[in-house]
């Protein structure tokens, strides 16, 4: 008998919990009574009725989660939730960005847009496209690219296998304070140079300018990459008597590939939006120029800010801005996905 009753008394350790469901349910809840209170205040902004909404969900989480599972579990789902409520907060800004350009870029995209540059087109006139500007932005990241990406990995290279000392310090510091510095300062940086030599605008200048935003970025990012290599792979090679430059050659850099091309290319998507050093350096040109060591140049960034400060109100021309940004945008993606690729391509294989 004793034991059919132990049988049936439930588990002490185990308290009452509220169901999966629980939290759609409350979020559901959240969006009426907010809803409501819009009406009812005369509230006509949606994002004051989500911020409401989001208000009225972490209470209701917590009074709830608090008189079913204790106080103790209710903090927990309290703090989820902030979580939650953070992420889609952000979420806002970036998925209202991205309808925006979607909805109004895709009214000009074409072939024709693509493969067509303004030429003599005037820009409050319709027709034109981005093709000089695509081909300026191509050959200006891609020779900073050449230039900056070399320098910033070497550089990771010493300040993790040979860094010692007060010149490592110094290195360290002031890549940490190019991190920081403000693309128009590089602007100037290079125009001072052009102007002591009385060089006049091209293509190469801007690509110097990005080459310096982009350096630290490299740096920073492969000196992290080559942080995370085990020591031990590094010792068992020089254990067998190959020299520190091989090692680093044929054990530290294979290993961390993945990561070094990874942070390679998100420094090429930070300076494939910057306007300040074309502008200064570069000046845009209407015609076609393949050739960025002499004359002006036109880029997608500074395309997309001509194109709508010289609109004077032309439909035709802030259209044509908004297809240059949605390509733009659409570059940037490709690029991150590229990194993604190649990080998982080369991340170390794992097995039992």
């Amino acid at each position: 008998m004793s034991n059919a009753v132990a049988e049936k008394r439930p588990s002490t350790l185990r308290g009452a919990r509220l169901p999966k469901w629980a939290p759609y349910a409350i979020a559901a809840g959240s969006l009426v009574v907010a809803f409501g209170i819009g009406l009812a205040a005369g509230l006509d902004s949606k994002v004051q009725q989500g911020l409401i909404a989001a208000i009225i969900f972490l209470l209701a989480t917590f009074g709830i989660a608090a008189r079913v599972e204790g106080r103790r579990q209710a903090k927990d789902r309290i703090a989820t939730s902030l979580v939650w409520v953070a992420f889609l907060l952000a979420l806002i800004p970036l998925v209202s960005l991205v309808w925006v350009t979607v909805s109004r870029g895709v009214k000009v995209l074409d072939f024709y847009f693509l493969t067509h540059s303004m030429g003599l087109v005037a820009d409050t006139d319709p027709g034109g496209g981005i093709y000089h500007a695509i081909i300026g932005s191509l050959e200006q990241v891609g020779l900073a690219t050449v230039i900056a990406a070399p320098i910033g990995v070497l550089t990771a290279i010493y300040l993790v296998e040979y860094g010692r000392g007060k010149l490592a310090r110094w290195v360290t510091f002031f890549v940490d304070v190019m991190t920081g510095i403000p693309s128009i300062v590089a602007g100037l940086f290079i125009l001072s140079i052009m102007l002591m030599f009385e060089m006049q605008p091209f293509g190469f200048a801007g690509s110097l300018a990005l080459a310096i935003l982009m350096m630290p970025v490299v740096v920073r990012s492969t000196e992290e990459m080559l942080k995370l290599v085990p020591n031990e792979l590094r010792e068992a090679s020089l254990a067998l008597g190959v020299p520190k430059w091989r090692t680093i050659l044929k054990v530290v850099l294979p290993t961390s590939i993945g990561g070094i091309a990874t942070g390679i290319m998100l420094a090429i998507a930070r300076i494939a939006g910057e306007t300040a050093p074309v502008l200064l350096l570069v000046w845009g040109n209407s015609l076609i120029n393949t050739n960025p060591f002499e004359g002006a140049q036109q880029s997608l960034p500074l395309y997309i800010y001509q194109q709508y400060a010289n609109s004077a109100g032309s439909g035709a021309a802030y259209d044509r801005a908004w297809a240059a940004a949605l390509t733009l945008i659409a570059f940037v993606m490709i690029l991150n996905l590229v990194a993604r690729g190649i990080a998982r391509w080369k991340a170390p294989k794992t097995g039992r």
